[in-house]
């Protein structure tokens, strides 16, 4: 892929003073004296195998302990506030850099707040079929939006944004909170995260230990003198600090780069998933126990999933997910263009959006083929049938995207291009959509074929009602997110990006 040249070791971007002003008061639920160990911020390991898992460990949960274990943080409308949404889901797991917990002294930086140094976006279908993970890097360089924040007096405070910084500084720096991380991941990706959760160093630690060791593969002898890490090629077992180690260490695999970093992390977690699903650790009460109480101990949380009875909720439901149809992929990047020593990397002019435009169609990487051949099967039955001349086709067309004046333009296209005379402009829709639909009566079918072909609508767009139009009255188009201008079709499930690597969570494979 390009853009993976070595990353100079120490590029960390704004991990600097400015970190010290994060703070944090007033940010998560006060809690007894021991909850001091586990302050807010956190690792992205053990979090992402227990929402897979924990349907398994249901019937152990006792939920007063594990309540009292999970700390919270109000991040105001950043996310959503139900457990369950309906659709697709967006959890957004982060990781950080805080040197949090005994022996984590030479991990991250020293007096940082934390920084969003590992991130995931964990993508569940709609129909809980599938899951993509995608890995967003540290070293990304993206613009930070305004974020509002809970101050400790219930107040709220707006930070501003910063244009052309690296995404790790999305949290913590200037007192950004995990909404803020949230904010910046649906700016980039055009997905609305739902929840968040962190933890911290010590969750990788007590995960494995708990769940007794995660099984990894060298492709050859690893013995890195920065992270102590050493382990033979081939497979072996790591728990507690071997394990931190090897998902901190970039020096031993690949081009050195976080890029690469973030391939074992990847490979990592497939592997811990496949663990913690084995019968061996669900059918183990004591096993399931300490991974259970280990995880919410480590847990950092939304109040939209701020409890162990909200959360067993949220991990039922990914649970149905099949482990082979659980894919991890890495953000598409190139190397930053504006810089001469490569040190941060920027979205890949095509294969970013290509990417993003799959996952806002609900289009796992593991079935992308099956619903294009689908998509392309309901397109050619939808517009089978007569269909009305263009003149006789009546629409008003209400703007529900994020492109100003879309509404006017396509009637202007219409009327000028495809000489629909009878569309009127009826501005703005009453709230955003994301995709674009067409309201039609069974006695207006030919014009909404007519539309659909004109427009490259999706079968997916069609909803027909069910009782007859008046003579006057006009379908309804309203254009959503995925409309992108005047005469541009709107497909249907997004093609996969050509050459991205991705791994299945359930094959292992060998780092390099």
């Amino acid at each position: 892929m390009p853009g993976q040249r070595s990353r100079r070791a120490g590029q960390g971007g704004g991990r600097g003073a400015d970190a010290s002003a994060a703070g944090g008061a007033g940010r998560r639920k006060r809690k007894a004296p021991k909850a001091r160990r586990k302050k807010a911020l956190m690792w992205t390991g053990g979090v992402t195998a227990f929402v897979v898992v924990a349907a398994g460990v249901g019937a152990y949960i006792l939920y007063e302990r594990f309540n009292g274990n999970i700390s919270t943080i109000d991040i105001g409308d950043a996310g959503n506030k139900d457990v369950l949404s309906e659709g697709p889901m967006n959890i957004l797991i982060i990781g950080t850099d805080k040197r949090t917990g005994k022996g984590n002294e030479g991990y991250g930086d020293k007096g940082s707040e934390g920084h969003a140094d590992t991130n995931i976006l964990f993508h569940v279908s709609e129909d809980r079929t599938n899951a993509t993970a995608l890995s967003i890097p540290r070293d990304l360089m993206t613009d930070i939006p305004d974020c509002e924040t809970k101050q400790p007096d219930g107040s709220t405070k707006t930070i501003p944004g910063t244009p052309g910084v690296r995404f790790n500084v999305s949290l913590g720096q200037e007192g950004r909170n995990p909404g803020c991380t949230m904010q910046t991941v649906e700016a980039i990706t055009g997905i609305k995260p739902d929840h968040f959760m962190m933890v911290d160093f010590n969750a990788v630690k007590e995960l494995t230990t708990a769940v007794g060791g995660v099984k990894v593969c060298m492709a050859k002898p690893v013995d890195d003198p920065k992270s102590h890490l050493k382990l033979p090629a081939g497979e072996s077992v790591v728990a507690g600090e071997d394990a931190l180690a090897l998902l901190r260490t970039r020096h031993s695999f690949g081009n050195e780069s976080d890029l690469d970093r973030i391939k074992v992390q990847q490979q990592f977690l497939g592997s811990m998933i496949r663990e913690m699903k084995s019968s061996d650790t669900l059918t183990n009460p004591t096993k399931l126990f300490k991974l259970a109480d280990a995880a919410t101990n480590a847990l950092t949380v939304d109040q939209g999933i701020g409890s162990a009875k909200k959360l067993m909720t949220l991990a039922q439901e990914i649970g149905k997910v099949d482990t082979k149809n659980i894919t991890f992929v890495t953000l598409p990047v190139i190397d930053n263009p504006a810089e001469t020593v490569k040190a941060t990397v920027v979205p890949h002019p095509t294969q970013a959006e290509q990417l993003f435009a799959m996952m806002r169609s609900d289009t796992s990487l593991t079935e992308v083929k099956q619903k294009e051949k689908a998509a392309k099967s309901a397109q050619a039955a939808l517009l089978k049938g007569p269909k009305a001349a263009p003149a006789d086709v009546r629409v008003d067309v209400l703007n529900g995207g994020e492109i100003s004046g879309a509404a006017g333009a396509t009637v202007t296209w219409l009327q000028n291009q495809q000489g629909v005379l009878k569309s009127t402009n009826k501005a703005n829709a009453p709230e955003k959509i994301g995709k674009t639909t067409l309201e039609y009566a069974p006695n207006q079918a030919d014009q909404a074929r007519a539309l659909a072909e004109m427009m490259g609508l999706p079968a997916a767009a069609m909803k027909p009602g069910s009782s007859d139009a008046g003579e006057l009255e006009a379908m309804v188009l309203t254009l959503g997110a995925d409309f992108k201008g005047a005469g541009i079709p709107i497909t249907g499930p997004a093609k996969a990006p050509e050459g991205i690597e991705k791994a299945s969570a359930d094959k292992a494979v060998c780092a390099k």
